[in-house]
């Protein structure tokens, strides 16, 4: 899966600790995700979307290997 979390963070000039307050987890949790080392739970996932007031799709691009 990627994500697109730096460049929303970066659009919103939220930093990495604010946005874990937040949604309620830590700032290793946030680098994890985008250093595409985590993937969220789907309830953190619709956290950070409706935080960003956008779609799940918008932040989180799964990719299954298929090329398709």
């Amino acid at each position: 899966m990627e994500t697109k979390l730096k460049v929303f963070r970066a659009m919103r000039d939220v930093t990495q600790e604010e946005l874990a307050h937040v949604i309620g987890v830590t700032r290793q949790t946030i680098i994890a995700m985008e250093g595409g080392n985590y993937n969220p739970s789907l309830e953190l996932a619709f956290k950070i979307a409706r935080y960003f007031e956008v779609a799940i799709e918008d932040i989180f691009i799964y990719n299954d290997g298929s090329g398709k």
